[in-house]
This record gives structure tokens, sequence and C-alpha cells, in this order.
């Protein structure tokens, strides 16, 4: 499942190469610390998605969202063009409301592709979303910041830089991201472009696109094209991005301007309800399932009317509340049973799905955030999901991006990479070989078959500690925390850039310059 090679990141998810010669446990901790690493292939899942919907429950959940579309409809709010465009294709539009009679948005929706191709500037970091196939990226969203020395902060484009520096360096990262944090100290009418030219020059895996403006979308476009090539671009998906509903059953302007410019070039969006139940959708989670149905379905057909074809992928983010305190919570049950009922509907539509992550509500990288993490990214695994957003960086709900967390949810994202292909059952993984050589009484530590499958038979965590009691106090009584601080700043030190023509980056730049120049700075 590898290919390629990446960086400087401490140590490949699994596999670490060649046992060293010479230099004993320790010299081997160090290879694992510090030495180069293979980056991973995005991961084509051997196991069965887990299903918790019959085919009588789908089908019930599918007849609901029906009925959501046909009586109650979604409000377009500001968008005469859209509203149109409905109307054209059969819905029946009032106002803002727009109804759709039954079976129209399916049937729109059946030309989007079942799986489609992300290009990256490296050919060798290009992923297919969808099928049987799934994509790590990093958080997005936050506008604050933390780490160990700091605290709790506003983002800046430096941490944006280091954040994608570091998803970079993680083999387990299929993806770059978007907004990993909200740089704040750039104007609001600018920032995108020093975003999106941070993950070109930094990263040449694939990333997002800017959606706070169709302006900035268009923005996104034109410098694709200046990497990629007007023509490449016009025929390939080399941009994906995040287009949020505004639950319950909103589509405003900004998010359909957005989609509208990706979809008319061809590029992905992902249509995705942002909801916490009990406020923005029912507390249960049928309910849920329904209208996310409904609301996914209308922004996906919109892809479809715009450019039959486009890639376009179902998004859910879907999380219980505080009845309460009416925060977010993460990491309980009833999304879980959400995020699977959610795979399951979006198979069924024919369309990848994005859901999922590495969620918590702590407001540190503690065992609450560990706990609620794994509650959350495993489901995502093991229910389908073919795109990750959030699977690593997030705290607070997310508001908050930690360097921290990203090293930390790296290495979980690893061990899902190999938990991803099931048992082998090749003659290797079935080791008779060995019970033979050993037989009754002895131990298999010297055995031809222990030593031939000695580097790879484990996955080996960069951030936990297996050490004595004695070698963990010797080295200074660490916790995650500090070793995960320590860690993400030895990657930041070795960082190495992928190459980029000067060329590219000189075109890139003067693109940027003129864009910036021909308007004022705003912050708001």
């Amino acid at each position: 499942m590898e290919d390629g090679t990446e960086g400087k990141e401490a140590m490949q998810a699994r596999g670490g190469g060649r046992r060293r010669s010479g230099g004993g446990a320790e010299a081997r901790r160090q290879k694992r610390r510090s030495g180069a690493a293979q980056q991973y292939k995005f991961i084509t899942r051997r196991l069965a998605p887990f299903e918790v919907l019959s085919e009588e429950g789908l089908s019930l959940i599918e007849e609901n969202a029906e009925t959501i579309l046909e009586e109650v409809g979604v409000n377009i709010v500001e968008d005469e063009e859209t509203l149109a465009l409905f109307k054209d294709a059969g819905a029946d539009v009032k106002g803002e409301r727009v109804r759709f009679p039954r079976g129209l948005l399916r049937s729109l929706i059946a030309t989007a592709p079942a799986e489609f191709v992300q290009h990256a500037r490296n050919p060798e970091r290009s992923v297919t979303i969808g099928g049987p196939n799934l994509v790590f990226a990093p958080v997005y969203g936050p506008p604050f910041y933390r780490s160990l020395d700091e605290g709790r902060r506003y983002a800046t484009i430096e941490d944006f830089r280091n954040l994608v520096k570091l998803a970079y360096q993680s083999p387990a990262l299929h993806h770059s991201g978007g907004t990993v944090c909200e740089p704040v100290d750039l104007p609001v009418n600018k920032r995108h472009l020093d975003m999106v030219f941070s993950h070109i020059k930094y990263s040449d895996k694939p990333f997002m696109g800017s959606v706070t403006h169709p302006d900035r979308a268009a923005d996104t476009v034109e410098m694709a094209k200046v990497l990629f090539g007007e023509s490449f671009v016009d025929e390939n998906c080399v941009l994906i991005s995040l287009i949020n509903v505004n639950s319950p059953l909103t589509y405003d302007s900004t998010m359909l301007g957005a989609l509208k410019t990706y979809a008319r070039a061809g590029q992905a969006c992902i249509v995705a309800p942002f909801i916490l139940a009990g406020a923005m959708a029912p507390v249960t989670p049928a309910g849920v399932l329904a209208q996310t149905l409904a609301e996914g379905m209308v922004g996906i057909a919109l892809t479809q009317i715009l450019r039959p074809g486009a890639p376009v992928v179902f998004g859910s983010f879907a999380s219980s509340m505080s009845m309460q305190s009416g925060a977010p919570t993460f990491g309980t049950p009833e999304p879980a049973l959400v995020l699977y009922g959610f795979t399951q509907l979006a198979r069924r539509l024919g369309v990848p799905c994005r859901s999922g992550g590495s969620l918590c509500g702590s407001k540190l990288p503690d065992a609450q955030a560990a706990a609620e993490s794994a509650q959350t990214l495993l489901p995502s695994l093991l229910g389908g999901v073919n795109f990750v957003l959030h699977a690593a960086g997030w705290l607070e709900g997310g508001l908050v991006s930690s360097p921290e967390k990203l090293v930390m949810d790296a290495d979980q994202l690893g061990m899902m990479q190999t938990m991803s292909q099931g048992i082998d059952l090749s003659e290797n993984g079935q080791a008779l070989d060995a019970i033979r050589e050993v037989g009754p009484g002895s131990h298999f530590l010297g055995c031809q078959h222990t030593q031939a499958n000695f580097e790879t038979a484990f996955y080996r965590s960069t951030m936990a500690d297996n050490n004595s009691f004695e070698q963990w106090e010797a080295e200074g009584s660490k916790d995650t925390y500090q070793r995960a601080s320590e860690r993400w700043k030895q990657m930041l030190t070795e960082y190495e850039a992928p190459a980029l023509d000067p060329a590219l980056e000189e075109a890139l730049t003067e693109f940027m310059v003129k864009k910036k120049q021909a308007m004022p700075d705003a912050f708001t």
C-alpha cells in the first residue's frame, strides 16, 4: 500500500524498512523517530462496510426524505439563478421555497460518478475518491490555534503553513486539506490566496479550494489552471471543496455561488449538511438521516444540472449536543449510528461520501480528546466513508487546530491503514511453517517466520511509550502531550519542501500580487 517517498516523517506507519545492522534497540528506536518515511497511498479497504440499516429501514428513510422534499421543500436564499435552474428542471418554485416531485432529484443525480480521481501536482499523491477507497484529510476551519508552549490564541498564516508542512510529512494523511486553520492576521478578502498558495508550495498532495465567496472559488480555479494547465483542469478534477448546507433545509448564496463555480469548472464539491441534532435537525438518528439525505440531494443534483458528470461527494457532519448547555458533543453513540446509516444511503445513491474524522469537544489533547476521536475515527473506517475531513488536528468542537493533536491523530490514522486491510490469509499469514518449526512448549521469538516478519509484523506507534517505567522516568517522565510537542517541532526542523517549478511559482505569485493590488484590505 505504500507509494513514493515522503520528506522526513519520523516513522512510516507500518513496515519500517530493513533492520539496521548493529546498534541494537536504541538504534532501531532512533530510526523510527527520525528516519525518512514512505508516504501511504490512499486506503483501499478490504473490510466489508459495517451496516446498521436493513433494506426495509433504508427504504423507509429514503421515502421520508422524498416526503420532506415534496411537502416541506428547501429555501434557496438570495439566488435567483439557482431558483430558475431548479424550476427549469421540474421543481415547484414559490418565492424562495423549492419543492421537488418524488424521484426528480434522484434522476438528476444519476449522472454523478460513483468514484473519481483528484489529481495532485505530484502524480504519485493523486487519490481516488469513492468505491472501497478512503482518503484522510486534516482539520478544517478553526479560527484558533493551540500548542503546548503558547496555549490558545488566534491562528496566523505561519501556523497555517506549519500545519500544511506537518500534514505533508505525515504518511497516513493522504491529502493536504483546505483551511487547516483560519489565518486571521490576513485580510478576509485576500487570505484565500495565501492559503491556496501554501498548499501548492509546501506540499505536493491534493488540496481543497476556497468557498467563502464565489470570487474566491474562481481565484482557486485560476490558480489551479496556472499549476496544472487550463485544458487539464477542464478535463480532470484537481480541486475538492466543502459546501455546507445551512441546516435545516436552507442553502445560502455564498455556498451556492462557490458550488456553481466549482461544478461548472468540473471540480469536485462536497455537499454536506451541517447538523447538531436537537438544534438543526430532530434528536433521533432516523430523523437526522432523512433530513440529511433530503438536503444533500438538492446540492448534489444542482452540480449535475450545471455540468452532468461533474464529480461530487455526499457529505454528512452530524453531531449530538448537550441538552443542558447546547454545546456540541462528540464520540457519543448516536452520531456513530447516523454515520453508519449515512454511508449506506450514499452507496445506494451512487456517489462517494464524506463524514467522520478525529472529532472531540475537549479543550486539550487529553484522554477525553483521545476517546472521543477514536469513537468517531473507527466508525469512519468501518462504515465505508470515502473522504474523511478533520482526520487530524481537531480540538474544542472544531474551534481549535493543534499541532500536537495532529501528530497524535496521524499516528492513529496509520493504525487505520493497517486495520483496513483485514486478516492476511496468504501462506505467510497462515504461519503454519512457524507452528511446525516451533512445536509444543517452545517459543516463536527465534523461529525463521518471526525473523522474516520482524520489521513488518505489528504497527509501531510513533507516539506511544512502551518502554519500562525506569527508562520512561530516566527520559523525563513525559506524557503524550509533551512527546507530541517535541515531535512536531522536530518534524518542522527536518521539513524539506517538495520541488516546485520556479516558473510556476513565479506565475502564481504574480497572480496573487495582481489580485491583492486590485482591492483594498477587508477584515470583515
